[in-house]
């Protein structure tokens, strides 16, 4: 039975193109496999840093979003996703599915690499969701 892959699961790696679950710890790195070709490699954290997604902020005009505000704001979104070669359609898909994006201090390369990570959580039905989301109704009144 293929289990949902959990965001919280998901980073990125310095160098490597792609997203990654993380499946194992060690001590000089991790074990990650790749959700494009669902091979499974050692990573050193000697040679690599890994950002896990659910980390990762994005700069607004207001405060700094999470990412995964953006990714449901995609998600939302009916518009379609821009080809993240061409950059001037890139800013043009933000500017609409997420205007309060601080583009002067968001990357164009930024911006290219949540359209590849999107398509990628897509691809593999996953939920940009946090993992720290109370669940329902469960907390008590104080």
């Amino acid at each position: 039975i293929m289990k949902n892959m959990e965001y919280s699961k998901l980073v990125s790696v310095t160098g490597l193109n792609g997203l990654f679950e993380l499946v194992g710890n060690k001590t000089d790195g991790a074990i990650v496999k790749s959700l494009d070709d669902k091979t499974t490699k050692f990573i050193s954290s000697r040679v690599h840093n890994f950002s896990h997604l659910e980390s990762i902020e994005v700069y607004t005009v207001r405060d700094n979003v999470n990412l995964v505000e953006v990714f449901q704001a995609m998600r939302k979104s009916k518009k379609a996703l821009p080809s993240d070669k061409d950059a001037a359609a890139v800013k043009a898909y933000f500017q609409k599915v997420y205007p309060d994006m601080d583009f002067g201090r968001v990357y164009g390369s930024d911006m290219k690499k949540m359209i590849k990570w999107f398509s990628i959580l897509q691809e593999n039905n996953i939920d940009p969701k946090l993992s720290e989301e109370p669940e329902e109704n469960t907390e008590e009144e104080a």
